[in-house]
């Protein structure tokens, strides 16, 4: 019989940015604003799920895959949690599980950047538009806002020295410099201060990222440079969303070679705009 779901080992994520000031990583910021303490970057559990994309794509996935993921719960420090990938046309659907059972994230990856089926790709056209007005934290921002030419780089003794922490180490993130998923978002990541610049003191976390690969493997120790672009400006009860693309390119050749998508969660509880408490 074929194998239609791949399933890793419970892996132990670490949370590194446990001691920055103001950010969702840290227990006491986490903490106040309704977390069990702080966060580990969503970014961090995507290379769970990469031996078993290499499973099925092989080493080519580096060159032109993707994959999209909705976070539908934070983890902690240490915190045990699975990846599993579901064989199937066109893409796979991936998740994650903790230890009690409950979803962390889900999602597609494919071998075919970009994947007009992605995870992301389906969850954009349903989000409704915040309302005017509404928004407190993203007031300065409109959809269609763009920022270009953004020196983009991750250094190689910063991807050797994350390597120490990694959950799946690879042969390829260590000898020929490649950038693993969780990478690729630190990279377009660089970008977020220019694309947010008008956003004063609040505290973000991501709510969805998808990375494509359009030219890869994408490497640490190179230069790239970067374009942007506001999708979606959304709220719910307890946040100010924005979806925002960073397209990442040859600064060589011009050629995009890759680009991350990113929903930031700026959460409206720390954020003076909303100490009226009007979060309804």
């Amino acid at each position: 019989m074929a194998v239609t779901e791949l399933a890793g080992e419970f892996r132990v994520p670490r949370n590194a940015f446990q001691q920055a000031p103001g950010s969702i990583h840290n227990d006491a910021v986490a903490s106040k604003l309704g977390f069990k303490g702080g966060t580990v970057p969503g970014s961090v559990h995507m290379d769970q799920f990469v031996p078993m994309l290499l499973e099925i794509y092989g080493e080519r996935w580096f060159q032109r895959g993707d994959m999209s993921l909705h976070f539908t719960q934070a983890t902690v420090d240490a915190e045990k949690v699975r990846a599993v990938v579901t064989l199937g046309e066109g893409r796979a659907r991936l998740s994650m599980f903790n230890e009690a059972g409950a979803k962390i994230c889900e999602g597609t990856a494919s071998a075919n950047a970009p994947d007009s089926l992605s995870e992301l790709a389906r969850k954009l056209p349903m989000q409704t538009p915040a309302e005017p007005g509404r928004l407190r934290i993203l007031a300065g921002h409109a959809v269609g806002d763009e920022v270009f030419d953004i020196p983009l780089r991750v250094e190689v003794a910063d991807l050797q020295s994350s390597l120490e922490r990694i959950t799946e180490p690879h042969r390829l993130y260590s000898e020929d410099h490649v950038l693993p998923p969780s990478h690729l978002v630190r990279l377009a990541h660089g970008a977020r201060s220019r694309v947010l610049s008008k956003v004063g003191s609040s505290v973000g976390l991501f709510g969805s990222l998808e990375v494509r690969q359009y030219r890869g493997p994408l490497r640490a120790g190179l230069d790239y440079v970067g374009r942007t672009r506001i999708l979606r400006l959304t709220e719910s009860p307890k946040a100010e969303n924005v979806w925002y693309d960073v397209v990442i390119a040859d600064p060589a050749t011009g050629d995009d070679v890759g680009c991350v998508q990113f929903v930031i969660r700026l959460m409206k509880a720390s954020s003076d705009l909303w100490a009226d408490g009007a979060r309804a």
